[in-house]
């Protein structure tokens, strides 16, 4: 069986997301702690915990988990495009959800100030921004399949925020001969039908394919949901868990080739 295209997740995967927010969060926070004494890790744990639970109860929840937007990335996205009437709601409701989540993180920790949960909200999407990352591994992988097989970049996510992110990789869309984005289809992985939407555009079959990313219950779900090779990416270490088993586990992106060379 020869293989003809890599599918490829975009966060975590070929962009180091949790670095970014995880530096996003710890500058912030610090931030803040020149203004209050207050304990800046404390802060942050505090933020997170309330900004989840405050996403999870807007009516729009179902939604985004269809689609895959998570929970962070609506403290910096905008939300300006979209076809679905959701977005237009999540676009209104996303400066207060950020000034929000903020403020219920402070009062989390003993302070009661409106006006810097605002500043710091503004300041978490401007940090979040100023920081995009890749792997190491990112580009020479790109470089060395480029022109041996197709590649597709399949990402769940906002359009707007989804294309920002590929926009701040310089030269990173230019590897790819198709850019697949959930917001704009109308459903997320592990939904079969972006997967078969994928392949379609491939002109492939989906034995024909590899699904290379980071989580268990989107990445590799999806693909063995349609019978696609999955390759989870799986820098931890972990043990797969949910029942969910990946056709081949790599820590690197470089220990790809050997499982394409293996299916073939």
């Amino acid at each position: 069986m020869a293989i003809k295209a890599v599918l490829f997740d975009l966060d975590d995967t070929l962009l180091w997301d949790e670095r970014s927010v995880d530096e996003a969060f710890r500058v912030t926070a610090e931030w803040a702690a020149k203004r209050y004494p207050l304990d800046p890790e404390r802060l942050v744990e505090a933020v997170r915990r309330e900004a989840r639970a405050l996403y999870e109860s807007f009516d729009t929840f179902e939604f985004t988990r269809r689609i895959g937007i998570g929970v962070f990335e609506a403290l910096w996205a905008h939300f300006r495009e979209g076809e679905d009437e959701s977005f237009r709601k999540l676009e209104r409701l996303a400066p207060g959800y950020r000034t929000e989540a903020w403020k219920r993180g402070l009062q989390a920790v003993g302070v009661d100030d409106g006006e810097l949960a605002r500043e710091l909200g503004d300041k978490f999407a401007a940090e979040r921004r100023a920081r995009p990352y890749v792997y190491d591994e990112t580009f020479p992988v790109l470089q060395r399949l480029r022109g041996r097989m197709k590649l597709l970049l399949l990402t769940n996510g906002a359009p707007d925020l989804q294309k920002e992110k590929i926009a701040g990789i310089p030269e990173l869309a230019s590897y790819f001969d198709h850019i697949v984005i959930s917001g704009e289809f109308g459903e997320g992985k592990p939904a079969a039908s972006i997967f078969r939407h994928a392949t379609g555009l491939l002109g492939i079959e989906p034995h024909e394919g590899v699904m290379v990313g980071d989580k268990l219950t989107t990445d590799i779900l999806g693909a063995n949901g349609v019978g696609m090779p999955s390759v989870w990416i799986n820098r931890r270490g972990t043990e797969p868990s949910g029942g969910i088993v990946p056709a081949f586990t790599i820590r690197r992106l470089d220990e790809l080739f050997g499982v394409i060379d293996s299916l073939s």
